[in-house]
């Protein structure tokens, strides 16, 4: 049964990739070949064309979340070419990013969460934690969304998991059809640091030609005599699984039991951290070359595709039709004002104004891979340092977003209030754009 899942899934991605290859329409907003062939196996699968159990479509897509994240802990940055000046003279981008990521966690948590107490008021009491779905939805993705959700169905939170991948696949849309005109609006009136540039052919129909050099996957490791690279790589994703597997399982039995059900929540967080300590043994012991980065990339890579494939593939549209006026407020609404503060933000900026804002916008309704892409529009050949102020952004928003990540469990964990929660979040973006201005990341608009 696990094969046709992901047979099936597969099968959709192809029909993604074709499509994206083949459609204008697609080429234009740039959606990815995932993203098609979700939405396309969300038809079907709602209209029972594909008889899949939406349980293991979550699964796949929790697993994937997870190998994800411990493909990350196991890849190292030997093959980095920044340096520790070059990082120095690139943080002043990265915090403003970080700052302006963190601010739009707490607007989108507090007018999530200001939204459920209004409807509460009109009659249709909702979860404690509907509203906050949101943020996960669209600053952390899919896979956190659905992680998270899980762990609060085990409160009482019905629907959780498929609510929250309605979130994430609301902010996708906004990520592409209002960040791509966004980004072309500014290149049509020279925003642009290096100049209008038309994307090349194969960026828009997501195949390289056939005469086209292309970089490298991955180096072998290891001789194929012995065992193949690849199987290699996989296998120390598949330890890491397993030692993390048995930390949350049998770590837990020492918990209550409303504690142990969030720790299968954080799982990717144990996984990330198992990954990295197995790395590093194996640096210790002189192994570290065996481990490619190149090729546990490509895994972080297939991993995230099949990730999106199966959280859009697992919304069913009874849930979301029942649900219909509190999500698609909620996700409007913060969708518009996400777009308002970027885009306000982003015209006061010192300087890469478009691509600095395209970046920290695909971020803040997607995936960081989002902003790459709508970075990719602005500047073509990556001439602006705003790639690499993207890694740098992950790295500054860890302590800030965690912290948001905890808070929007504060009703389930602490019992905390809707309204209290909402009202911490609103201190947390007011912070956030304190401290832009304090440091002088706010001035006067340039266009």
């Amino acid at each position: 049964e696990s094969m046709l899942v992901f047979g099936w899934l597969a099968s959709m991605l192809l029909i993604g990739v074709l499509l994206r290859a083949k459609v204008s329409f697609f080429q234009r907003f740039l959606f990815p070949s995932c993203l098609i062939g979700g939405i396309i196996g969300l038809i079907l699968v709602n209209s029972r064309v594909i008889d899949i159990a939406v349980s293991d479509l979550e699964m796949f897509a929790y697993h994937f979340f997870n190998i994800s994240f411990i493909s990350v802990g196991l890849t190292h940055g030997n093959d980095q070419k920044d340096s520790s000046p070059r990082s120095k003279a690139f943080i002043k981008g990265p915090a403003w990013m970080a700052l302006v990521q963190t601010s739009c966690f707490g607007l989108q948590a507090a007018v999530g969460g200001l939204l459920v107490l209004l409807f509460g008021i009109l009659g249709m009491e909702l979860f404690p934690t509907f509203g906050f779905l949101a943020p996960l939805g669209f600053e952390e993705g899919p896979g956190q969304a659905l992680s998270v959700g899980k762990v609060w169905e085990g409160f009482g939170f019905e629907q959780a998991a498929t609510i929250g991948l309605t979130f994430a696949a609301i902010g996708y849309l906004f990520a592409f059809f209002v960040g791509v005109p966004i980004v072309n609006w500014g290149i049509r009136n020279g925003l642009a640091t290096y100049g209008a540039k038309a994307l090349p052919r194969d960026f828009l129909t997501g195949i390289i030609p056939r005469d086209k050099q292309t970089e490298t996957a991955g180096k072998l490791t290891l001789h194929t005599g012995n065992v193949d690279s690849m199987a290699f790589q996989a296998a120390l994703v598949g330890l890491v699984y397993l030692l993390t597997y048995g930390f949350v399982k049998y770590g837990g039995l020492l918990l209550p039991p409303d504690a142990a059900k969030i720790m299968w929540g954080f799982f990717f967080v144990f996984g990330l951290v198992f990954a990295i300590c197995i790395r590093l043994l194996i640096q210790k012991f002189g192994g570290g070359h065996l481990i490619d980065p190149g090729i546990q990339r490509r895994i972080t890579g297939w991993s995230i595709d099949f990730l999106i494939l199966a959280t859009v593939m697992a919304i069913q549209f009874l849930v979301v039709w029942k649900y219909a006026l509190p999500i698609f407020l909620i996700s409007i609404l913060n969708g518009v004002l996400t777009t308002m503060v970027v885009v306000y933000l982003g015209k006061r900026l010192w300087g890469y104004n478009l691509e600095r804002a395209a970046a920290v916008y695909g971020a803040v309704t997607g995936t960081v891979s989002c902003g790459l892409l709508l970075l990719r529009i602005a500047d073509p050949d990556f001439k602006t340092p705003v790639a690499i102020e993207i890694a740098v952004m992950n790295v500054l928003s860890i302590i800030p977003i965690g912290g948001c990540l905890l808070l929007v469990n504060a009703p389930v964990w602490w019992n905390w209030g809707v309204g209290t929660t909402s009202l911490v979040f609103l201190g947390v973006m007011a912070v956030g754009l304190a401290l832009i201005r304090l440091l002088k990341f706010w001035g006067p608009p340039k266009f």
